[in-house]
């Protein structure tokens, strides 16, 4: 195999930490909210999920790349991260049936990565100080002006994404002649999700973040969906005010990630920005009302208000994280809505909670 010489690179946080590593291909600078995912394997499902938009992605798993990419695994239409960071990556792969390497996947998406990073201690770092906004570049002898280029990227808290990620027009997805009828909003949606819910025998009417109740009811459905996403829930007042009316309504919704978020806010519960939140595919949940447990696949920075949550008289808590008791589920007593802080459609992770969407489908024959 030719050795080829790579090009030094840094990543350098907003409290002033410098890591060193080398450059993967693509030469500059990206800049983000540095975060890091623990699962082993997903890599291509990971950087393509609309709910990472915004974010430097640093992967736990010691080796990324050995299995390449096939078009078929991705999420969305293209790579959302803004950046990966990694400890070894792999520009050969092994798998037969991928379509081409991570590294050329990267290229085509025009992607900044570098390799060679003590992903252990940036991870450690994380942990003990939070996410925060970082820069990785190869522009290893410039780092006061990358001081000042960070300085100028906006906090996580308090910024909507959705809008960046959405759909600009509706679209339809699924058996035109199927048995349920479901309008969905776009707020970062993930295609498995719609892949789960078209083999329940439900056509997809998927509109963008911005739609209106008249928007969404026109499709005449008989139920509604709010997709997981990236930033901040509190900016998108657009998507409070339309999940109060199919509330007020009692219709059928259901929410994931981002969309539970949202069902919270429109119920007055407040959100928060966590310390460094939840990604992996390997997180402990336990369903309250079942009493089993679950391992999960979660994407998340922020979170809804416990104590809120807890005494809202017409709010249930379904499921909770069993390492910090952070609400992962609720519903609504007196109305047809639940909603999950994770996601059943794992891809990647466990299917443990793929029950969730044949709950959904049971509501909707109840409507």
């Amino acid at each position: 195999m030719k050795y080829t010489k790579r090009k030094k690179a840094l990543i350098l946080l907003a409290d002033g930490t410098i890591f060193h590593g080398k450059s993967i291909g693509k030469e500059g600078s990206a800049f983000g909210e540095v975060c890091f995912n623990t699962g082993t394997t997903g890599y291509q499902e990971i950087f393509t999920d609309p709910s990472y938009y915004g974010q430097l992605m640093v992967t736990t798993n010691a080796h990324i790349g050995n299995y390449g990419t096939l078009d078929e695994e991705s999420e969305s239409d293209a790579i959302k991260i803004s950046g990966l960071i990694c400890k070894n990556f792999s520009f050969n792969y092994s798998r037969a049936a991928a379509d081409k390497s991570l590294e050329t996947f990267l290229s085509d998406n025009n992607l900044m990565a570098i390799s060679d990073v003590d992903t252990r201690a940036l991870v450690s770092h994380i942990r003990d100080h939070g996410a925060m906004n970082a820069v990785i570049s190869t522009e290893v002898d410039n780092i006061e002006g990358l001081k000042k280029q960070l300085s100028d990227v906006p906090s996580m808290e308090g910024l909507e994404l959705a809008s960046k990620v959405s759909t600009k027009e509706p679209y339809f997805y699924g058996d035109e002649n199927a048995t349920y009828k479901i309008s969905a909003l776009d707020i970062g949606m993930k295609t498995n999700i719609l892949r789960n819910l078209a083999k329940r025998d439900a056509y997809i009417k998927v509109f963008p973040y911005n739609a209106s109740f008249e928007d969404m009811e026109a499709f005449k459905p008989d139920g509604y969906f709010l997709s997981n996403g990236p930033g901040d829930p509190e900016p998108l007042s657009e998507a409070i005010a339309l999940t109060k009316e199919i509330i007020k309504r009692d219709l059928p919704l259901f929410g994931i990630c981002l969309g539970h978020q949202v069902i919270a806010l429109a119920n007055g519960i407040s959100t928060y920005k966590m310390h460094h939140g939840h990604r992996g595919i390997n997180h402990p949940v336990q369903n309250l009302v079942t009493t089993k447990g679950e391992i999960t696949s979660q994407n998340h920075g922020f979170s809804i208000n416990r104590e809120e949550t807890e005494s809202h008289p017409d709010i249930e808590i379904t499921h909770m994280h069993l390492n910090d008791d952070t609400v992962m589920g609720i519903k609504m007593k007196s109305k047809n809505c639940f909603s999950v802080q994770y996601h059943p459609e794992a891809s990647p992770g466990p299917n443990d909670s793929i029950y969730l969407f044949d709950q959904f489908i049971e509501n909707l024959k109840k409507n």
